[in-house]
Order: structure tokens, then sequence, then C-alpha cells
């Protein structure tokens, strides 16, 4: 392993974690509903003590951002998604949308402990934290798991470069915390006025992509780069852990957190492997989120990491799963190719692909079939009409031809 662990929780057997966790879940669903009005809504019909295994839970309504930022501007401040329990709120952040997110009191809320530790990040650790400290809860995320290992923090969010160059030099930061690529706007910097910002050992990011080249840039500076994917309505869900050879393959699960990867625009768990959605369930007592949609993709990696950790891995950021294309003035969902999957189970992958022509929009259903039949791109032509209300063109293709990265819907048409 490339740390001790955090705890014995990461290094639990498989089958004890997910029978821990879904032993857990008919108590969070309960309580979710008990002290929060928006998840009694939500989950109305739902009988708590039934939801014990990732097939129960996987028939639940998804929670999606869009479906939050409704409910609180009519039950504002946080859309009665929150515990309504005397002083369990601290804090209301701002995140654009605008989305409103809470804090509990209390140490490492948002859990970014484990994270860090799994970082290589200890007591005594100085960490320079550009997240940003205002509205936003970035800052915060981090700063409290920092502190949690006894880490000192110069909370130095984004922007002011000089100085914070000047600070850098002056209390010579062993680690960064920040978004990928501005430890390196202020390395560059450093160099090219002559300040002093060799006290880098490791570095610890989220917030946007790490390019491979980016992370080699670090490594050649001496600098062990590693990433967590982390949101501000759920807090930690996975991370990075470095090895002997370099930075393990995946993200490692945390473990307070269910991770699902689903087909976009449904609930619907897609098959191991396969590129989808990322659905969380998390268990937060003050902000409980249950099967609430990311909109970023992932897939599942088989296999335990190799720095000894068990949990779930999957393979980080994938893109978005938000395909909605509008056609000759309608909109196609993601849902809609969905339902017409389930009307044609014998068809593998499909691929609604847009395009233009003659100054006119075109439809292309590209669909895996190992056996078609004769009238079968018929039937699916007619079943697009009747769920897009739009006619759009079939073209079978084998099995396993169609890329496994969860688009299924591919708008190629050029705007410029």
């Amino acid at each position: 392993m490339s740390a001790a662990p955090f705890d014995t929780l990461e290094t639990r057997d498989p089958v004890a974690r997910e029978l821990a966790l879904f032993s857990m879940l008919p108590g969070l669903i309960a309580r979710a509903k008990q002290i929060a009005p928006g998840w009694a809504a939500h989950l109305k019909d739902i009988n708590a003590a039934t939801i014990t295994s990732r097939a129960a839970l996987s028939a639940l309504p998804v929670l999606r951002k869009a479906d939050l930022k409704a409910a609180q501007t009519t039950h504002p401040p946080l859309g009665n998604f929150a515990s309504n329990e005397p002083g369990a709120t601290a804090r209301i952040y701002v995140s654009p949308g605008p989305i409103f997110e809470p804090e509990g009191f209390g140490a490492d809320w948002w859990r970014s402990a484990r994270a860090l530790h799994a970082a290589g990040f200890t007591k005594g650790d100085i960490v320079h934290n550009t997240f940003a400290y205002h509205l936003t809860p970035g800052g915060w995320i981090m700063d409290a798991g920092a502190r949690a290992l006894g880490c000192i923090v110069i909370p130095a969010g984004p922007g002011n470069t000089e100085q914070q160059l000047e600070a850098i030099a002056h209390l010579r930061p062993t680690a960064y915390v920040g978004v990928p690529d501005y430890l390196k706007i202020l390395l560059d910097k450093a160099k090219e006025v002559g300040r002093d910002a060799t006290s880098f050992t490791k570095a610890f990011v989220s917030g946007g992509a790490l390019f491979p080249s980016l992370r080699q840039d670090y490594k050649d500076r001496g600098i062990t780069c590693t990433q967590a994917y982390a949101t501000a309505d759920l807090g930690l869900i996975a991370y990075e852990c470095p090895g002997p050879g370099g930075v393990i393959e995946g993200m490692v699960v945390d473990e307070a957190v269910i991770v699902e990867i689903v087909r976009p625009g449904t609930g619907e768990p897609v098959p191991a492997g396969d590129v989808g959605e990322v659905v969380v369930t998390s268990f937060n007592r003050d902000y409980p989120m249950i099967r609430f949609a990311t909109g970023d993709m992932s897939a599942v990696l088989p296999g335990l990491s190799p720095c000894g950790r068990t949990n779930m891995r999957i393979k980080g950021w994938l893109g978005r799963a938000d395909q909605t294309t509008k056609v000759k003035g309608m909109f196609v969902h993601p849902e809609q190719i969905a339902a017409l999957a389930k009307r044609h189970p014998e068809l593998g992958r499909l691929r609604l692909v847009v395009t233009r022509a003659n100054e006119q929009d075109v439809m292309t259903l590209k669909a895996e079939s190992g056996a078609p039949d004769a009238g079968l791109s018929d039937r699916i032509a007619a079943s697009m009409v009747d769920l897009t209300k739009l006619k759009g063109g079939v073209e079978l293709v084998a099995p396993g031809s169609l890329p496994n990265d969860g688009r299924v819907i591919d708008d190629v048409r050029t705007y410029t």
C-alpha cells in the first residue's frame, strides 16, 4: 500500500463493506424522510425498510441538480432537502446555478481527510490551499480535511499570484491544494521573477481535468500529484492513491458513499465496465443525498486497487452525461433513446448521430445487432418516430462496434 490506511474501513472485505452499507441504508432513508420534507415528498411511496440491496436502491428515483435548484427556488434556502433540526447548519454556500449547499458542525464534515491522507499528507505538512474560500465551499472542504490530519493550512485562495509567491517563499509549504493547472502558473511565475517555490513535494488537485502531460510536468519538478473527485453537494466521492511505480490507475470510492453507474438520462445501472452517469448516495446526517445524479460520466474498474484499498474503483471523470440536443426545433433526450432500447431488447448499444445535409438536420440511429431480420430497421425507425416525433435513418452495426463511452446522442453538427 502507498501509505498506511486511513482506518480499517479502507481494507474491509468487499462483501462485508457491502453488507454494512446496505444495512445502514434503510436507516438513512427513514431519517432523511423524517428530518427533511423534501426527501419525504421525493420518496413518499418508498418503504425504507425494503431498500437493502443495490437492486432495491436502483428502483428509487434519482435526484438531479435541476430538481434541487427548482426546490430551492420554491422552498428557500435549501429546498427542504437539508436537516430541519435546530443547530444542524453551520454555513451555507453559493455555487454556480445558483445552487446553495449547507455545511454542518463537526471536524472534516466533507470527509476530505481520507483522500488527503492517501495522497501522503501528514501531520506537520504546510498546505498551500488555493481553492476559493469566498461563497463557494471548495476552500473549506480541503481546509477541514487538512487540519483534521494535523496539517498547517495557508488559506491562499485563487489569484493574487505575486502575493502568493511571497508567502510561498517565506512559509515554504510542502503541499499544494487547488485546481490542476494553477500550481504550474505559480511555479512558472516564480521562476520568471526569481522567487523560491521549490518547497512543494506533493499536490492534491480537483475541480478540473488533470492531463497526463501536466502530471508529468509536476513529476519532473519532484512533485507527486494526485486528484480527487468531490462535489459541493456530496463531499468526497473518490480519490487516487500513489504507489511505488507512480499514481495507481482509477479512483477508490469513499467509504461513506454508495456509487452507481447508470445509463445517461435514466436511473438504470449499466453493465460492469460500461461508461455511464455517476449516481451517488451519501451517508450525511445533516444533508443526506439519496441517488443524486452528478451529471458526470465514469465507469467501474475491475479488480482491487494495488494500493491495498478494497473499495470499488472508478475511472475518474469521462465527460458530462447531459446529451440533450435540439433537432428540427425539437429536443431529443437520452431518456428517449433508453426507452427505444427497452422496446428492442435484442439490440446492443445505441447511438443517435445528428448531422446536417442540404441545410437540414439529419438523425441516424446506429444500433448494434447480431442477427437482424429483414424488418428490424423499419421497426426501429417506427419506434424512433413514436418516441421522438422525428423521422430518422437506422444503421445496423456489428455487436461491439460502437464506442463504450456512455454517449447515446452524438451531435456532430458544426456551427462555425
